[in-house]
């Protein structure tokens, strides 16, 4: 090099810079490093599995790091399957932790569970840690009514295990909590008396605990306790109520509908006696006419007239006689 350097100068300069490049390509596709650690720690990755890496675009740490842990945890995982779960759009990290947590917790989990179960779009390391610890699920407050029409509200705590071999396909939390308020529902309404159910509330954790409810669900139910029940409303009274008022309402809409037909047939009759009325000053004005053409014709005489008047006026007489100064107080009164 020093006799390059000497004699072309130029050539020399080039193939410095082309060694520098190369190292430079060198170090930026292959985390030495990275190498390095994983050599100490006793992964068998080569340098062309790096280069591969980099070319799929799949960052070498995620897959190495992974799998030194894997591998000083004692468990066989291999490169290719991980970068393929990678790849998948998978969680390599958190399926490692996960095998990890599940061979100390002595709980049977291989990668191909673990791994389909992330891609499902499950937590597998909290599904793990639930299988070691269980949760405990809070329901909201169920309100449901017993035979007597007394409402009752409760609360309850359902505590629940990881079932890993239903993590799959498996229903989630809302259907536990969705099924367990049904139960209570049912257990209630069939009591016969809310304070049966106050006395007693452990029978409601018996009753609903028997259905299994957790058929089909990604857990297994461990105990479902009470945790508050409080008396609400009275349905049955207000049921009552509501119906006593709807009646109510039944009989003034008819009593309301009797009253216009009573109005209407009122109306109606005034209407009739009116039109009676009419005729009948109708047919007292024709009387004068009819004596004006009995005049006229010559078949009613003036003395004819003057005898009909006097039978007339001794007829009013004798009934004034009839009826006495009281009647004749009376008729004065109703004149």
């Amino acid at each position: 090099m020093g006799d390059l350097f000497y004699t072309n100068p130029i050539m020399a300069i080039v193939v410095i810079i082309l060694i520098i490049i190369f190292f430079a390509l060198l170090f930026s596709m292959v985390p030495v490093r990275l190498w390095i650690s994983a050599r100490a720690s006793g992964v068998r990755v080569s340098i062309a599995q790096l280069i591969g890496m980099r070319i799929r675009k799949v960052l070498p740490q995620k897959i190495v790091n992974p799998m030194i842990k894997a591998t000083k945890a004692g468990l066989e995982v291999s490169i290719n399957k991980l970068e393929a779960h990678l790849l998948a759009g998978g969680n390599v990290d958190r399926v490692v932790n996960a095998l990890i947590a599940a061979q100390r917790a002595g709980i049977p989990l291989d990668f191909e569970r673990a791994s389909a179960i992330d891609l499902a779009g499950r937590d597998v390391l909290q599904a793990v840690q639930m299988s070691v610890n269980p949760k405990v699920i809070e329901t909201p407050v169920i309100s449901a009514v017993a035979k007597d029409g007394i409402e009752l509200k409760a609360k309850a705590r359902v505590t629940v295990r990881a079932n890993i071999d239903r993590l799959v396909g498996g229903a989630g939390e809302e259907t536990i909590i969705a099924r367990v308020g049904e139960g209570i529902v049912t257990t209630v309404g069939s009591s016969n008396s809310h304070s049966d159910v106050l006395e007693n509330p452990d029978n409601i954790s018996q009753t609903v605990l028997n259905k299994g409810l957790d058929a089909g669900t990604a857990f297994e139910i461990l105990s479902i306790d009470i945790a508050d029940v409080d008396v609400g409303r009275n349905v049955g009274a207000q049921l009552q109520i509501d119906q006593a008022e709807a009646d109510k309402k039944i009989a003034q809409a008819k009593a309301e509908e009797r009253r216009a037909m009573a109005v209407a047939q009122e109306q109606e009759n005034k209407a009739a006696v009116q039109g009676m009325r009419a005729k009948v000053i109708e047919a007292e004005a024709e009387v004068p006419l009819a004596m004006a053409e009995a005049f006229r014709s010559g078949k009613l005489g003036v003395m004819d007239y003057y005898n009909m008047q006097n039978v007339i006026s001794d007829t009013q007489m004798r009934q004034t006689i009839a009826k006495g100064p009281e009647n004749e107080k009376s008729d004065d009164q109703q004149r």
